[in-house]
């Protein structure tokens, strides 16, 4: 029987939604075992003149706990 968790995380990017997608991953993958599906829970960007400076994202990770 397996049991999971899930861990919310915010991760930013200058590049895109993407980007930061994967640079949120990679940071928990340094933390967290067993990373089994992140969900994408909302997207942000902080603007200044009318520009992006900053794409964000608040990510749900879901990951085993080993027993």
């Amino acid at each position: 029987m397996s049991v999971a968790k899930v861990t919310e995380i915010i991760a930013a990017s200058k590049v895109s939604f993407e980007d930061a997608i994967k640079v949120g991953l990679k940071r928990a993958d340094k933390t967290l075992n067993g990373i089994k599906s992140a969900w994408v829970a909302n997207q942000q960007v902080t603007v200044s003149r009318g520009n992006v400076n900053e794409y964000r994202v608040t990510l749900k990770i879901t990951f085993l706990i080993n027993d």
